[in-house]
């Protein structure tokens, strides 16, 4: 990972190949655009699609009414609101309702209910005083299992078998007869079945269910109740086919305890699905188990659909089942991050541009020529045509059709890296009709809707704006909806997005790109370590990068999806140019400016930035004339942009160089011209590097900047070119340091934009090997390294020169043995571009690794150990010799 304290290169790689981590969460790895807590009965809320979760918890609690609540609302007389009622039933303590019944309450609801409340519902709340007496203890007791391997913890010590049993029974029983009021009395009932299920007389709470609640003739909330604990007791009586059934029940006709309702029902084969569809005689139990056995047999859901379709059209869980069916398809049409499974990367010799090599080879059309006829007439249309209309200096020339047809135009069906990918289809032409046919049946706008996002899906934008312009609805969450997939359809179906449409953006839909006042985070808060859940914004965002992709424009592709600042993890030259360009664009659009250029704004001096790359990027090259023209404009670059933590602020910073710190710039140690002592990163500079002898060179610094680092190469050049050991020397410290800041050099941070020689993945010859290819956008463009090979010729060119002008042999066997390491380089470079894709189930695997594994052994041997030969057979005597085999194993072994 990058030394980017919490920075956007490690935030995603929540998004990349490393999604399947133990703390990805696929919930956050789509946009949900089609809302799916529209569905009107909010019962089912619960059930809806989650990946995270055992059931969907994006949701408010209070979305679902408690029909318990409700029923003594109405026993109330709506005396009360929902909210009062929830008050009185649920939290009110038990001293103020025994105040009521003394005639001494203090409490403001009981109040505001008056004088003669007790009077008229006396029975009601002496009810309530015994129900909150027994709440406590409503709960079975916790027996753990010996053989448990995880601890679960300390229990509440109150449960039911705290109570005296047989008094209990008594009092309730008692109670229960007294009663008069139907709903009261059945409301013992239910505290009777409940106490004998928690105390674990499974006989007896099914003895009193038979007896004291299902008498009474009523089937609301209190029933509902009791039947959920006897279905219960017959859990514990091994009853399951029975408890199964009541289970069912209980998710049918409650709203808040569907949810409690499905966990308890045991339906873990295809024979306990079956009994309970042989059960049910009603159509609506039959719909009802056909939604269950949908619900958890997810792969396609269209054949369950179709049975539920059957029965009744204009089923609420149907329009579940069909919502669950969108968000299933969303997730691969419309992922928070697109990738190529088979082409991510491609070697380094197929482009020089990797955005352009992906345009090139995923479009499906060739560049048309232009007629005589046709240039001409665009030779005039360009000559009076307004600077805005000519704004895209970077656009192809495909036009509007080809635009619209391109395959890597999202939104398009993708597939992540979870486990349950394997499993995913593209359903949504069987969904498409499945809803077709539904709309016409039923009255309910969701079809519509429904079937409107499908076609946005499908990319028929068209069709889907007709339907949408069609409905008419007072639903308030569908017209939000509605709004919604009429902006997504305006801007996903513009072929091209030109300097007119960036107005029409700015005009109409500002506010969808900007972050408003209230959505800003606070300076002071740590937020920053919390991955924000994807938004319409971003979805837009994508769709903009990816169409500026596709029309060449990489600039803007890159900056609404990334800082400026993140070109250092990646700082791919083409790329750099082109953001540049648009830095410098004159007349940008009002849309580029405030929405694209703010992306600009976190580097510093940008002028700076730019430059410092471009020098970095000549000095690899061993261009050190070129290299100081650049660092002179960058004299004024304030640091690498690294964040960091600040404790005072509580919140993440802009990181803050130390004096004498190395920042991309400035403070350069002179061991960067030295030798290695041993090849070890993580050790001091004084423990890993040696200096050698600069008193020929005073323009060497103790410690330099770019510039000055530069300008003493073009000094140690122009030393080089005479002869003598002077020229030997300037050779050998250019050869040094050209070698030092390759992949396998001490400070090979140097010209990387990097702080440390830390490993990581810019490090890794295998990433060295390859050229990334962007097929629809640049989004997350530092979770992706890549650097320019190293050109290990270019060091041992100058240490051959200093070969050949050096006399001394000390100095000589030490040159050598530089030359060989960047041989060695050569060699690895070769071998990252040699591996073989041997499949571990061949059963001769180990036999043709072993194989290749020799012949790349032969191979090194071969061409890439030639200075070590020469070492060996002309320079073994020598001291600097015997001193390198000393620190040096491998010179130690061979020399052998």
């Amino acid at each position: 990972m990058r030394k980017y304290f919490l920075s956007l290169a490690a935030v995603s790689l929540f998004y990349t190949y490393s999604q399947a981590c133990a703390w990805s969460d696929p919930d956050y790895e789509y946009f949900n655009l089609f809302t799916q807590s529209i569905i009107k009965d909010k019962s089912y809320l619960p059930f809806l699609h989650s990946y995270s979760t055992r059931f969907y918890a994006d949701f408010k609690p209070s979305e679902i009414p408690d029909e318990n609540i409700d029923a003594w609302k109405r026993f109330f007389n709506n005396q009360f609101s929902y909210a009062e009622t929830d008050y009185l039933v649920n939290k009110m303590s038990i001293n103020d309702l025994n105040a009521l019944k003394k005639g001494n309450t203090t409490n403001p609801l009981l109040i505001k209910a008056g004088p003669g409340f007790y009077r008229k519902y006396s029975e009601a709340v002496d009810y309530l005083i015994e129900a909150k007496y027994l709440e406590p203890y409503m709960r079975i007791k916790y027996v753990a299992n010996p053989n448990a391997f995880f601890y679960s913890g300390p229990q509440n010590t109150l449960n039911a078998t705290s109570l005296d049993y047989q008094k209990t029974i008594s009092a309730l029983t008692s109670l229960y007869n007294t009663a008069r009021n139907p709903e009261i009395k059945q409301r013992y009932g239910y505290q009777l079945v409940r106490f004998n299920h928690y105390t674990r007389n499974y006989d007896a709470a099914v003895h009193a269910f038979k007896t004291y609640v299902q008498p009474i003739q009523l089937k609301g909330a209190p029933y509902i109740m009791a039947l959920d604990q006897l279905a219960g007791a017959q859990r514990g009586l091994g009853q399951d086919s029975e408890a199964n059934w009541n289970f069912f029940q209980v998710f049918k006709d409650s709203r808040s305890r569907k949810e409690s309702a499905f966990v308890s029902m045991k339906l873990s084969d295809t024979a306990a699905f079956n009994n309970m569809l042989k059960r049910a005689q009603t159509d609506e139990d039959k719909n009802m188990a056909y939604f269950l056995l949908g619900y958890d047999e997810f792969t396609n859901p269209i054949p369950v659909m179709e049975k539920m379709y059957a029965i009744n059209p204009d089923s609420e869980i149907l329009k579940v089942m069909a919502v669950r069916s969108i968000n299933e398809l969303e997730r691969s049409y419309l992922p928070i991050y697109y990738y190529d499974n088979s082409n991510t990367i491609t070697q380094t010799d197929s482009a020089d541009n990797p955005a352009k090599a992906s345009t090139s080879t995923t479009s499906v059309t060739e560049k048309k020529e232009l007629s005589f006829w046709q240039k001409v007439v665009r030779f005039f249309k360009n000559l009076f045509s307004s600077p805005k209309k000519g704004d895209s200096d970077t656009a192809t020339e495909e036009d509007d059709e080809k635009l619209l047809n391109n395959p890597n135009r999202i939104p398009l069906f993708t597939k992540n890296n979870y486990y349950y990918d394997e499993q995913k289809k593209d359903f949504l032409e069987d969904l498409e009709k499945f809803t077709d046919k539904v709309k016409e049946k039923t009255a309910d706008e969701y079809w519509q809707i429904a079937d409107a996002y499908l076609k946005f899906l499908k990319k028929d934008y068209k069709a889907s704006t007709e339907i949408l312009q069609s409905i008419k609805t007072s639903n308030p969450e569908y017209k939000e909806q509605i709004q919604r997939m009429k902006l997504l359809n305006d801007i996903v179906s513009q072929p091209r997005i030109d300097a007119d449409y960036e107005d029409h953006l700015m005009k109409n839909y500002a506010a969808y790109f900007k972050d408003q006042p209230d959505q800003k985070k606070d300076s002071t808060s740590n937020a920053d370590y919390y991955i924000p859940s994807p938004s319409t914004k971003d979805f837009l965002k994508d769709v903009l990068a990816n169409r500026y992709f596709l029309q060449g424009e990489d600039a803007k592709s890159f900056l609404i999806s990334n800082k400026l600042s993140d070109l250092q993890y990646g700082p791919d030259l083409n790329l750099v140019k082109n953001v540049e360009a648009f830095y410098r664009k004159p007349q940008k659009t009002e849309f580029e400016q405030q929405i694209i250029a703010e992306n600009l704004d976190d580097v510093g001096n940008i002028d700076a930035f730019f430059a410092l790359i471009y020098g970095d990027h000549a000095m690899k090259l061993g261009d050190f004339a070129n290299a100081k023209s650049y660092y002179v404009k960058a004299q004024n670059f304030s640091g690498i942009p690294r964040k960091d933590w600040s404790d005072q602020a509580n919140t993440i910073v802009p990181m803050k160089y130390a004096t004498g710190a190395y920042n991309g710039f400035s403070n350069i140690p002179d061991l960067v011209f030295g030798h290695n002592v041993w090849v070890s990163y993580t050790s001091s500079p004084a423990e890993s590097m040696e200096k050698e002898d600069y008193s020929a060179f005073p323009f060497i610094k103790p410690s330099m900047n770019k510039l000055e680092l530069a300008d003493a190469l073009l000094r140690l050049k122009q030393a080089g070119n005479s002869k003598g050991a002077k020229a030997a020397k300037a050779n050998q410290l250019i050869g040094n340091l050209l070698y030092n800041t390759s992949i396998l050099g001490y400070y090979r941070q140097l010209f990387v934009m990097d702080l440390d020689n830390t490993n990581g993945g810019k490090y890794d010859f295998q990433n060295q090997k390859r050229k990334i290819t962007y097929q629809y956008y640049y989004k997350n463009f530092p979770s992706l390294s890549y650097l320019e090979p190293d050109n290990f010729d270019l060091s041992i060119g100058y240490y051959n020169k200093a070969l050949s002008l050096s006399t001394d042999r000390e100095q000589k066997t030490r040159i050598l043995f530089q030359m060989a390491s960047a041989e060695q380089g050569k060699y690895y470079q070769y071998e990252a571009n040699s591996n073989v894709n041997i499949d571990y189930s061949d059963p001769k695997w180990s036999e043709k690794q072993d194989a290749h594994q020799n012949q790349l052994d032969d191979i090194k041997n071969q061409r890439y150990r030639t200075y070590f030969t020469v070492l060996r057979n002309q320079y073994a005597d020598t001291q600097t010799a015997q001193k390198l085999m000393g620190s040096c194993s491998y010179l130690d072994y061979f020399m052998k």
